[in-house]
């Protein structure tokens, strides 16, 4: 059990009701039709991604929550952290919308992975995390090379400010490849 970060497919995505998101893909919609902003529909490219994306979410978040207060404004805190939904859409600022989920209460704040990608990868050059050697792609490869000695390897081979706290790496690595991920594929991302 636990909480996890996951990919969230087209399906999914428009099925209203307790399986899925339906409730909060209308209510986006609506908002971005508002602003004068088209609707958001998942690209056919999430039917290409190779599985979905999905990570655990375990370690300890203080020595991240350090990190970033050290290194990001307040908004940015809020941007990199404070959202229910991901979506790969250029977002100047949060939307949040008067519908619930499970993780997000009666509202769901919804964030754009340009901005947290463009957060992650400023945190991700502070600690000087190794990009190449970090896992993306496969389901909770991440957190089981954070958990199962690949980070021990690496740390050998890129030694740096990253392996001083490998918790606090895992969570700039976590948002690095979900925002990545969102973006490559065109799909939500939320957490379950």
């Amino acid at each position: 059990m636990g909480v996890y970060l996951v990919s969230v497919n087209a399906q999914d995505w428009s099925e209203p009701g307790e399986d899925g998101y339906g409730d909060v893909a209308a209510a986006l919609s609506a908002e971005l039709q508002r602003r004068g902003l088209p609707p958001y529909e998942p690209q056919e490219a999430v039917r290409d991604a190779p599985g979905w994306f999905e990570e655990k979410i375990s370690p300890s978040m203080d020595g991240f929550t350090a990190l970033c207060g050290a290194h990001l404004t307040g908004a940015e805190l809020s941007t990199l952290l404070d959202w229910a939904v991901l979506v790969p859409l250029p977002l100047e600022e949060e939307i949040v919308l008067p519908v619930g989920t499970a993780y997000a209460g009666d509202e769901t704040p919804v964030a754009g992975a340009p901005r947290v990608l463009a957060l992650a990868r400023r945190l991700a050059r502070v600690i000087g995390l190794p990009l190449d050697a970090i896992p993306a792609g496969e389901n909770l490869a991440l957190s089981l090379w954070f958990m199962e000695g690949g980070v021990a390897r690496a740390a050998e081979a890129w030694p740096g400010p990253w392996s001083e706290d490998r918790d606090a790496a895992f969570y700039v690595a976590l948002y690095l490849r979900a925002a990545q991920y969102s973006l490559r594929y065109g799909c939500p991302m939320t957490y379950s």
